[in-house]
């Protein structure tokens, strides 16, 4: 199967596996290593981000348009870089409560159901002349780096744990802290019908 890989899908993978990589840097802060594994974890979705751009330049150049192959593994690459991994850095830096982790996990169905919605939909949506989608229909996975690079600024602040903004409440007995409110609303951005012009 490699051998059918594209440069531009090599680019993918490298996207998705930044993202594997961050829940694996998660995985280690959370077991005792030092904060520089934390600082990796914030860095990674940039970078996913970068080979997220690249690999969609590339499959354009080379042959004027994206192959199903690619257009299936760069949603998936994206499930894991965007959708998944900014979820496991919420946990990572205290979004704990039974209420957080139920936002957190709709936050992921989001995005899922977002990206499915984008490949079923993206042949209608895309222009003839061009080749290219016209616009995407609610706000794409990727703008999920927003809530990494401001946990980020949180985490330097010392503001993450019991000390998000808006702080930790208790709700029918289970622990619920605001912040995670803005996974919610993320994600119902990414569902909504939205129309945002694609650059």
């Amino acid at each position: 199967m490699f051998r059918s890989y594209t440069p531009a899908d090599l680019l993918t993978l490298a996207n998705a596996s930044c993202g594997t990589l961050l829940m694996f840097a998660c995985l280690s802060y959370i077991a005792g290593d030092r904060s520089r594994q934390i600082w990796a974890a914030f860095a990674l979705p940039v970078l996913a981000l970068a080979f997220d751009v690249a690999d969609g330049y590339v499959a354009r150049l080379a042959t004027r348009r994206q192959s199903a192959l690619g257009a299936d593994l760069d949603s998936l690459a994206d499930i894991v870089s965007f959708g998944v991994a900014p979820a496991v850095l919420g946990y990572t830096l205290g979004l704990r409560g039974l209420w957080d982790v139920v936002l957190l996990t709709c936050f992921v169905c989001c995005g899922i159901s977002r990206l499915a919605r984008y490949n079923v939909t993206s042949t209608a949506l895309t222009n003839a002349a061009t080749g290219k989608v016209r616009y995407f229909e609610g706000t794409p996975i990727p703008t999920s780096i927003v809530l990494v690079l401001l946990m980020a600024g949180l985490f330097q602040a010392g503001m993450t744990a019991e000390h998000f903004p808006g702080g930790h409440l208790e709700l029918a007995g289970r622990g619920f802290h605001p912040f995670s409110i803005l996974f919610a609303i993320s994600g119902s951005l990414m569902i909504s019908t939205v129309r945002v012009p694609k650059p």
